[in-house]
């Protein structure tokens, strides 16, 4: 039952992904840029999702390993698009703290999943 209501709810979850994106590819139709970021981030998000769900389900060592990689890449990558889509629209200092927390995230994962020995 409860791989059931993961499955359900990952796919309402997809659902909703896809609708929003819908909703902003839409309302920027004419800005490419704007819709190859959303395409762009709506790639990664589903690349990250199979990644979690292979890690989950992978027992050897060093197949977790690579998906862990794939996985900080993923989430480091994702990071960096928000980051860079946000940071032009603040002022210079709050776009440095922008930035700054984007890095500081992009490392504390590499540390979480790659340094830190429980």
């Amino acid at each position: 039952m409860d791989d059931r209501r993961s499955s359900v709810l990952a796919t309402l979850g997809l659902g909703v992904l896809a609708c929003t994106s819908a909703l902003a590819i839409c309302s920027s139709w004419g800005d490419a840029g704007s819709v190859a970021f959303v395409l762009a981030t709506d790639a990664a998000l589903l690349l990250l999702f199979l990644c979690l769900r292979r890690f989950e389900r992978a027992h050897g060592g060093e197949d977790r390993g690579r998906i862990k990689a794939a996985v900080w890449a993923l989430t480091t990558g994702l990071t960096a698009m928000f980051a860079s889509r946000v940071a032009p629209l603040m002022p210079p200092l709050v776009a440095a703290a922008v930035w700054g927390m984007a890095v500081a995230t992009a490392a504390a994962g590499f540390w979480a999943l790659f340094l830190n020995r429980p």
